[in-house]
């Protein structure tokens, strides 16, 4: 039933309100007054009284607050929704959800979900079973039939995948699944964006089976993709895409970002009308765009509109060097112009002011260069070789082309990856050829290994290269007949390259083809500092880990575990579940892997002709509200007023009381009541509590072992952190959970909450004052023990002739102590057997005995400890430093060594330390259980 906005899911409930003027009658009808009868002698107090009134009926104002209050209750009952929603036909014989959960679904990913839960609640109110799939999940990802709530897990449990949809094979994966449920509802919720095999796709889902349709699709407003970031000669140009067909012209930002997420340059992209790409020109210094590790658009949290870069996107800087003089009149004939042409688009070029070779190569060099490229240069000066042979050492690449003064400098093993002959190999010559000869397959082990061959290219003259064992690993190109065209080395760090022919057009034509421009740009990708790694692993398709990835929403984060390594090849390399985008390698070099490419394009969904009922939906939160929660509220707040009014009219606020507290408590009474009413209380109270209650609450609530502040920062922290690894170890071995260690002062803090009190004895700290020693010598009386820690074992003993200071110390606070007779633990005290059964008490020191109050029949060895009373000894003293070998650090790693180092020993002293806790709080317990064997016995057991 509804009336909108409003609707009722048990509109029947408001007959009840018929009942209403019932409830007024009962309001207002009065019992018969009572027969009263005056006692004479009380007559007299009937003029002193004030004689109490029984009004015949409640007041109007207190009866339409009731039957508000019986309306409101009626109305809750009949479960009233405020802008209800439309129910969706999730129905038939099952209700299959497909969902797209891509990178073009992040933005709105909220309300997919919304829109979906809608759909299962009302399939589950129908008893219908779910099918759900997810188009961006794993391929084996189950799908089900499901019930209503495991549909929601899942659902919830969902995200969304930075990698496209893969329709055709869950579509099929679905429509398998619906064989067997013939009529089922089918609800598409896709992500607006056409994809290859949609057509299919949906023919293979919506063909067979489908009763019914659901379709939900985004218009996909706004969605703006990166699909280029080239660094080009006066900076980046970025290109970005829309959606086609959209009239407004709209603008981005796009931001670049260092390794460390900084933002370090803007640009902005222009998208005229009608238009579906802009571009734009981050124009920025050549230096800073080197720092470039992403860039992003503003405002567009998914995956396509971000692009991670990698060393490909960095520009080199190139010098180039040259013997030859430039000829302005025939340009073509000099030997650097056609490597400036080759390397300007995605180099930074730069050459020297002087011809002499003595002055050229210090400016080049001086410029960190990540290549030099030496168009026929012979012989290097002597003063200046050293320095650039430690620069290709240092990771610089050297690259040289052949010429009539290299031929004539002779062979230079520092400076040329092989050796030469003498002489050069020209068609007609000595070494001649009968025909040109071309370009063979490039090797497989070589930078060039996925470039075709470039059948025009021909070679008429070239450098011939020694015979050696290590040639063919150092041959990049050869010719037909297998001699070398290009050949290189790793030399250190830095990398050695020549062409065996000049760099312009008269011993080949290599230089005017494209594939010297795809060779040189090769090369560059090995001259960077922190790529080489990576551009070796490319050549020989080896995988790359992931390093860092793009999550759907645009943000670069850890690698997943479902991220698996990327093997590189030749082509654009597609985005799957196991190759998410992102970056792969590792922190010497890393491979960009993007979601978008230069060819992507965006094409919105258009609806399948489908020939079963379609029923079309917007993603939505649902934005109904159910009425029933507020109006039971206004319903007990009624309540709450009702009652206020009661009292009032009984005159309980206008009594004054008789004393001020009696107020006061009323008042809380009532305000106590009204929080418990409407669901909370935080009510202020007065706090009559004194300094140092909530230390005390705090000290009785959990037994908990005290240190004694000495002074001595040193010593006190390794106090707190021996008593934090006692505290640990009694946690894990026994079901004692003590609180916190503390620290006392035992000059001014309560020593009686604790029920033992660690002193280590440091001759550096002051002397305790008679009245601080006076207040321990009162908690031992009371029934405390001290455990005095000397930490001098391997000094002297507690009864040697010649005592250590802390031993002295030690003797100065028991002189002014009720100190009891004492004697080293005997092998059945109640100590060795409290928890562990110990022989002795080791600590981070070993050897020394633990003494203790002597027994009362210390001389009968056969009695002790058995016939002494249930009372802990006061006072316990060893030299082992219990402290030293209890003390961990936070990760619960011991803090001191043990001596002698024995594993052992440490975990000996803990378990003395868990012996005397148990002492402290049981006393001699288990010296008792001697006496079980007679009980028993005289019971008749």
């Amino acid at each position: 039933m509804s009336w909108l906005p409003l609707s009722l899911g048990a509109p029947m409930v408001l007959w009840g309100l018929l009942a209403l003027p019932v409830i007024w009658w009962l309001l207002r009808f009065t019992p018969p007054k009572p027969q009263t009868e005056v006692f004479p002698p009380l007559k007299i107090l009937a003029r002193v009284l004030k004689r109490e009134e029984t009004p015949q009926q409640s007041p109007w104002w207190l009866t339409l607050l009731r039957l508000l209050m019986a309306a409101l209750i009626v109305a809750a009952l009949a479960e009233p929704v405020f802008n209800p929603r439309e129910r969706l036909p999730a129905e038939g014989s099952a209700l299959a959800l497909v969902i797209d959960n891509d990178w073009a679904s992040a933005a709105d990913w909220g309300q997919r979900v919304a829109t979906a839960e809608r759909l299962i609640i009302d399939a589950s109110s129908n008893g219908v079973p779910v099918i759900i799939a997810f188009t961006a999940e794993k391929p084996n990802a189950e799908i089900g039939p499901f019930d209503a709530a495991t549909a929601l897990d899942r659902l919830r449990a969902a995200k969304p995948r930075p990698i496209p949809t893969d329709r055709p094979a869950v579509y099929a994966r679905v429509a398998a699944t619906l064989e067997t449920l013939p009529g089922a509802s089918v609800a598409v919720l896709a992500d607006g964006l056409a994809a290859e095999g949609d057509e299919a796709a949906f023919n293979t889902l919506l063909s067979k089976n489908a009763a019914r349709v659901v379709w939900a699709a985004s218009d996909r407003p706004g969605l703006v993709g990166l699909t280029g970031a080239d660094n080009q000669v006066d900076g980046f140009e970025l290109t970005a895409i829309r959606a086609p067909g959209d009239p407004a012209p709209a603008q981005v930002t796009a931001g670049a970002f260092d390794d460390k997420g900084r933002r370090i340059a803007d640009a902005t992209l222009t998208f005229s009308p009608g238009e579906s790409t802009a571009t734009s020109t981050m124009a920025v210094p050549f230096e800073l765009r080197n720092d470039f590790a992403s860039i992003a658009l503003d405002g567009q949290r998914q995956a396509g509109a971000v692009r991670v870069l990698d060393e490909n996107s960095k520009r080199r800087r190139v010098g180039l060097l040259s013997q030859a003089e430039a000829d302005q009149a025939q340009p073509l004939l000099s030997p650097l112009y056609y490597i400036r042409r080759a390397l300007q688009p995605f180099a930074d070029l730069t050459e020297p002011s002087s011809a002499d070779l003595a002055d050229a190569i210090p400016q080049l060099l001086d410029q960190k260069p990540a290549m030099i490229v030496m168009a026929d240069v012979g012989t290097i000066p002597e003063q200046v070789r050293q320095r650039l042979v430690d620069w290709v050492d240092n990771g610089g690449t050297l690259v040289r082309f052949a010429g009539s003064r290299l031929v004539a400098a002779g062979n230079d093993d520092d400076l040329l990856p092989v050796r030469l002959r003498t002489g050069e190999r020209s068609l007609g010559g000595a070494l001649s050829w009968t025909t040109p000869q071309p370009v063979t397959d490039f090797p497989k082990t070589g930078p060039f290994a996925d470039l075709a061959p470039p059948a025009e290219v021909t070679v008429t003259r070239q450098v011939l290269a020694e015979p050696t064992p290590d040639i063919v690993e150092r041959t990049w190109a050869t010719l037909a007949d297998g001699t070398p065209l290009v050949t290189g080395m790793k030399k250190g760090k830095g990398t050695l390259v020549l062409f065996h022919v000049t760099p312009e057009a008269t011993w080949s034509n290599l230089p005017i083809s494209g594939s010297f421009v795809e060779m040189l740009r090769r090369i560059v990708q090995l001259s960077r500092n922190q790529g080489a790694a990576v551009a070796n692993a490319e050549a020989a398709a080896a995988s790359l880990a992931p390093y860092r990835m793009i999550s759907a929403d645009g943000t670069l984060v850890p690698p997943t575990p479902d991220a698996r390594p990327l093997v590189p090849s030749a082509g654009p390399l597609p985005v799957t579940f196991e190759n998410p985008p992102g970056l792969y390698g590792s922190e010497t070099g890393v491979l960009a892997h993007n979601l978008l490419n230069a060819e992507s394009s965006f094409a919105p969904l258009v609806r399948p002709q489908i020939t079963v009922p379609v029923t079309t939906i917007q993603y939505a939160f649902d934005e109904s509200h159910n009425l029933k929660g507020p109006l039971v509220a206004a319903a007990l707040l009624l309540m709450v007023l009702d009652t206020l009014a009661v009292f009032w009219m009984g005159g309980l606020f206008s009594r004054r009381p008789r004393r001020a507290g009696t107020a006061a408590a009323t008042t809380a009474a009532l305000l106590i009541a009204l929080g418990a009413l409407v669901g909370h209380t935080d009510i202020a109270r007065a706090d009559d509590a004194k300094p140092g209650d909530a230390r005390a609450i705090e000290d009785i609530s959990k037994t908990r072992i005290a240190y004694v502040q000495t002074g001595e920062r040193s010593v006190d922290s390794i106090s707190q952190a021996g008593l934090e690894g006692l505290t640990r170890f009694l946690i894990e071995k026994t079901a004692l959970e003590p609180g916190a260690p503390a620290s006392v002062d035992i000059s001014k803090d309560q020593l009686s909450f604790y029920p033992l009190i660690y002193w280590p004895i440091d001759p550096a700290a002051p002397m305790p004052s008679q009245a601080a020693i006076a207040r321990v010598d009162a908690y031992m009386q009371q029934g405390g023990t001290v455990l005095f820690d000397t930490r001098d074992q391997f000094a002297t003993g507690i009864g040697a002739d010649s005592a250590s200071p802390a031993t002295e110390r030690l003797r100065d606070i028991l002189g002014n102590l009720n100190v009891p007779p004492l004697e080293p633990v005997p092998p059945d005290h109640v100590l060795t057997k409290s928890f562990y059964i110990l022989p002795e008490f080791p600590g981070r020191f070993a050897g020394g005995p633990l003494w203790v109050a002597a027994s009362l029949e210390a001389t009968n060895t056969e009695n002790r400890p058995v016939r002494t009373g249930d009372g802990v000894s006061p006072i316990m003293i060893t030299a082992n430093d219990f402290a030293g070998a209890w003390a961990v650090d936070e990760n619960g790693d011991p803090l001191l060594p043990t001596v002698p180092s024995d594993p052992m020993q440490r975990i000996y002293a803990l378990r003395a330390g868990v012996n005397i806790m148990m002492y402290m709080l049981t006393g001699n317990y288990k010296s008792d259980q001697v006496h079980v064997p007679v009980l028993l016995e005289r019971l008749g057991q």
